[in-house]
């Protein structure tokens, strides 16, 4: 891997069928080990249920209140400052609750490969 800075204006954010909005701040061919992703869903969404293959997940909660649902664990009240920590092949989504956008970064290692996701809807 070699020394990087990667702006923030360089990136867009778009719409995924799991209804959620992904901004991809880093995701690179040159660094396999981790990628980083601002996700927003809107007040009372739930994302889609769904699991990643061979990638952790991690979720930190910036703004916004919602309930975390991972397979295995009870359902769980989230705010800013909370870590959720998604092992690979958990089903999970994420339900905002509050009446703001649910902002959180999700911290995926390996990185993120779209071959990796699995919709569960």
């Amino acid at each position: 891997m070699k020394a990087y800075i990667a702006k923030r204006a360089s990136t867009t954010e778009f719409m995924t069928d799991e209804r959620c909005s992904i901004c991809e701040i880093a995701n690179t061919q040159e660094d396999q080990q981790v990628s980083i992703a601002q996700a927003r869903v809107g007040p009372k969404i739930a994302t889609a249920w769904h699991r990643l293959h061979d990638t952790t997940e991690r979720y930190i909660i910036i703004n916004g209140t919602g309930r975390a649902e991972i397979e295995s664990l009870e359902p769980t009240e989230v705010s800013s400052g909370d870590v959720i920590s998604i092992p690979p092949g958990f089903a999970q989504r994420i339900v905002n609750t509050g009446d703001v956008d649910l902002i959180f970064y999700c911290v995926c290692s390996p990185r993120f490969q779209q071959k990796n996701y699995e919709t569960l809807e």
